[in-house]
């Protein structure tokens, strides 16, 4: 099984930095997308989530992967 929300970093070996930031990432867009979290939470959050595209976009993840929330999309198109 899969678990990309994780804190368990023993399956990533001699360079964790790429598995930390698509955890990072992956953690911050389902708190920023869950209606449940208070706005002043999520301001902390985007820069944290937006750090980690750098790495992200260098390892290929967005021409894997389509972002298909709309608002989501919409601040990752921002950043470029």
């Amino acid at each position: 099984m899969i678990r990309l929300v994780t804190t368990d970093f023993s399956e990533l070996h001699e360079d964790t930095a790429a598995g930390e930031a698509l955890v990072m990432f992956v953690a911050c867009a389902h708190s920023m997308l869950d209606p449940t979290t208070p706005e002043e939470q999520r301001r902390r959050l985007e820069p944290r989530l937006l750090a980690q595209l750098p790495t992200l976009r260098a390892l290929g993840v967005f021409e894997l992967f389509d972002v298909r929330n709309p608002a989501l999309a919409a601040l990752l198109a921002d950043e470029e």
